[in-house]
C-alpha cells in the first residue's frame, strides 16, 4: 500500500512538472510583454512631447486627429538597408492601444545606423482602422514638415494621414519610409 502511494505521488509530481515549467514560462513571457509595452508607452509620450515642441501647427493637427501611431525605429545601412522597430497605435477617444511592429529594407549608397521615431496622425476612423487591421506598406517617401516654422505652416493631412519623422537633429524634411511595412504585434497584444 505504501509502495503504491509512493508511486502515485512520484507520478503526480512527474506529470505536474511540465505544467509548472510551462506556467513559469508563460508568466515570464507575460512579464516580458508587459515590460516591452511599458517601454513603448514611455517612448510614445516622449516622442509626442518632442513633436508638440515643434510648433502649434502640429498640436492643432493632433487635436483634430481620430488617432495616432508612434514608432521607434533603427535603420542600418551597409550597401543594403534594413531596420525594424516597435510602436503603438492609439484611438484617442477610447485610449484603446494596439501594439505594432515595423520593418524596412532596401538599397543604400552609404553606411551607418540611424535611430528615429515616426509619428502618424490619422484624420478619420477609416484611415486609422485600415492602418491597424490591414497594416500599411509604404512604397515611396512621404513628405513631412521641417523645423518649428515648417511645422506651423505645413501642418495638414494628406490622404487622411499626417506623417512626421523625428531624429536627434529634430523633425526631418522628408520622412523616408519607403520600403517599410507596419503590422500588429502578436506577442504584445
Amino acid at each position: 500500500m505504501k509502495k503504491r502511494l509512493g508511486i502515485m505521488l512520484v507520478a503526480a509530481l512527474v506529470f505536474s512538472l511540465p505544467a509548472t515549467v510551462s506556467g513559469k514560462s508563460e508568466e515570464k513571457k507575460a512579464r516580458q510583454a508587459r515590460e516591452k509595452r511599458q517601454k513603448i508607452d514611455q517612448i510614445e509620450i516622449e516622442t509626442l512631447d518632442r513633436l508638440f515642441e515643434m510648433g502649434s501647427g502640429v498640436k492643432k493637427l493632433y487635436d483634430k486627429s481620430y488617432g495616432y501611431a508612434v514608432f521607434d525605429n533603427t535603420k542600418i545601412s551597409f550597401g543594403l538597408t534594413g531596420g525594424g522597430g516597435t510602436g503603438v497605435a492609439v484611438e484617442k477617444a477610447s485610449n484603446v492601444r494596439t501594439y505594432m511592429r515595423m520593418g524596412t529594407g532596401g538599397l543604400a549608397l552609404g553606411l551607418g545606423a540611424q535611430v528615429y521615431q515616426v509619428v502618424f496622425l490619422f484624420h478619420t476612423r477609416d484611415t486609422f482602422t485600415n492602418f491597424i487591421d490591414k497594416g500599411w506598406e509604404a512604397e515611396a517617401s512621404a513628405n513631412a514638415v521641417a523645423g518649428k516654422a515648417g511645422a506651423n505652416a505645413e501642418a495638414t493631412f494628406r490622404n487622411g494621414v499626417a506623417l512626421y519623422q523625428l531624429t536627434e537633429a529634430g523633425l526631418m524634411l522628408q520622412a523616408d519610409i519607403s520600403g517599410t511595412k507596419y503590422w500588429k504585434s502578436k506577442k504584445l497584444n
